[in-house]
């Protein structure tokens, strides 16, 4: 799908195309556990991807080596939670959603038949879930190929760069850009985080680790989310 893409953005921003035949990026595929890309994404909130992995590296631990189920969570104390790393916040949302599915009120084998909007409907009723993170779980876990988080600081920096912006864009401005991207906005996002790596790298910066289940830039915002602050990543 990505060379769909790819000749898509020929013809509707020739900037994005030019951008894209820098980078291999995997399709998008359906995750085999939503669950499991659900809590990383918690975790995820305000991190980097390498201490994210590392924090979720802790946390299965105490799974010992099994899938990591809302019953089993729910099983786990605060104290070892705090120990894998975990905020109260953090603690508190994985906690939410383990509960709303162990309860029955998220089904985890409908998440993946609902719109894109219906998705980010059903995920954000959990109390820690903003948009971004629904946004995420939309690109990442569940394969959908037209989605653009809006409020993602990575992706952001990313259109700075690639139209030599010196501030960034205007929420309009924002929207004038990317919709002629669709149907490939998932594409084009992660071609523009490799593209703000890119320009961290020149400055000096560290990159993060990335891996294809949180193939994101190094900064994130989700407005919805119930932790104090940005979210970021």
């Amino acid at each position: 799908m990505y060379a769909h893409a790819k000749r898509h953005f020929k013809k509707a921003d020739p900037l994005l195309h030019r951008a894209s035949l820098e980078y291999d990026i995997t399709d998008v595929v359906l995750s085999e556990d939503i669950f499991r890309d659900i809590v990383w994404t918690i975790i995820g909130q305000q991190l980097s991807s390498r201490a994210a992995d590392t924090i979720f590296e802790r946390f299965k631990r105490h799974f010992r080596g099994g899938a990591i189920t809302p019953k089993k969570i729910l099983t786990l104390d605060d104290a070892k939670m705090r120990a894998c790393g975990l905020s109260g916040a953090k603690m508190r949302a994985i906690r939410n959603v383990a509960q709303v599915v162990q309860r029955g009120e998220l089904d985890m084998k409908v998440i993946p038949l609902l719109s894109d909007g219906a998705v980010i409907a059903e995920l954000t009723k959990v109390k820690g879930i903003g948009p971004w993170t629904a946004e995420m779980v939309l690109m990442f876990s569940l394969g959908r190929p037209d989605v653009f988080s809006k409020g993602d600081l990575g992706l952001r920096k990313g259109v700075m760069e690639l139209y030599g912006l010196k501030k960034f864009p205007t929420e309009k401005k924002l929207f004038s850009i990317v919709t002629p991207w669709s149907p490939y906005r998932t594409y084009a996002a992660r071609v523009l985080w490799k593209v703000a790596d890119k320009q961290k790298n020149r400055i000096g910066r560290k990159r993060p680790n990335v891996r294809q289940n949180a193939e994101r830039g190094s900064t994130v915002y989700d407005p919805g989310a119930e932790a104090s602050g940005p979210n970021v990543k």
